[in-house]
């Protein structure tokens, strides 16, 4: 019914998903081994990120804290100045270069930042020239405790972002989230309502809520908003202080698994095609049944 306002369920209305110059494309999505060794995670890093672009691919996603152990007492230690400079930041400084060599977009997974005396965990996103197209910073820390199972408190060190992200790439409008961001479905709604046709999730999921939670929530975010989503964690290596869960995934707008793999290092190389977006929302006409007489999602930043 027409008295239901579906355009006043967005406020402001949500915005039209643009037409990017790629709609049809291959992704990998980089599950790799961190270690202690700064030097050798960059260096592998690279070695991948080089597989997956000699495999098609045009976007490559890498995992949450690629270049550091996933512990608050080395967020400080391996923490890189990203806005002084390339000088500064060695790892942002590999992705530019990659991402220009190779001429693919980089969702460059996350790594610790130190900025104005205060420590982020972000992501960076290089565009095929090498420039970095956005940065987004965790805006939800990660603090949980479960008796007996796991505790961790990112917040010990630190500082949660303020801005959600979304970038406009070669290979669509993406919307960007890191691990514990993937728990709130109003970013993704958010992200959907400013036409955001991917959603990348770097993240590390535990050994705890990974079997539980981690395909789940990648396949309702997707499912709900009729947009892809893709998550890329590290390897698991079971004798870090911090486990991870791994089983990196792509997942379409129909809520289907497209690609997936175990715990161990892996590329893996799907394709996405935002044919598919349009054909889901065709069937499913959601945007068009919301009930805007009754509830509203607000973009308090638009």
């Amino acid at each position: 019914s027409s008295s239901f306002y579906p355009e006043k369920a967005r406020v402001p209305p949500a915005i039209q998903s643009p037409t990017p110059p790629i709609t049809k494309f291959k992704i990998g999505l980089c599950q790799l081994r961190v270690t202690a060794d700064k030097l050798r995670n960059i260096l592998h890093t690279r070695t991948a990120l080089e597989e997956a672009a000699a495999k098609g691919a045009k976007l490559v996603v890498l995992p949450e804290i690629w270049n550091s152990p996933y512990s608050n007492d080395s967020f400080p230690v391996y923490a890189e100045d990203i806005d002084s400079g390339f000088d500064a930041s060695p790892s942002t400084a590999m992705l530019s270069e990659v991402a220009r060599l190779l001429k693919i977009t980089i969702i460059g997974g996350s790594i610790p930042e130190k900025s104005g005396g205060k420590l982020y965990n972000t992501c960076c996103v290089f565009g095929p020239d090498g420039n970095l197209k956005a940065k987004h910073r965790k805006i939800h820390l990660f603090d949980i405790d479960i008796p007996g199972k796991i505790t961790f408190k990112e917040s010990k060190t630190l500082t949660a972002g303020e801005t959600p992200t979304t970038v406009d790439t070669e290979v669509g409008r993406i919307g960007i989230g890191i691990c514990y961001d993937i728990r709130f479905q109003e970013l993704a709604m958010l992200y959907a309502a400013r036409g955001a046709q991917l959603i990348c999730y770097p993240g590390a999921f535990n050994m705890t809520t990974g079997p539980l939670h981690w395909e789940l929530l990648q396949r309702a975010r997707a499912v709900d908003n009729q947009l892809y989503v893709a998550t890329c964690s590290p390897a698991r290596d079971a004798d870090a202080g911090y486990v991870a869960w791994g089983h990196s995934t792509l997942v379409g707008p129909f809520g289907e698994v497209l690609a997936t793999t175990e715990h161990d290092e892996a590329i893996i190389i799907s394709e996405i095609d935002y044919s598919q977006i349009e054909l889901r929302r065709t069937n499913l006409p959601l945007e068009k049944q919301r009930r805007g007489d009754l509830y509203q999602l607000v973009d308090v930043q638009r």
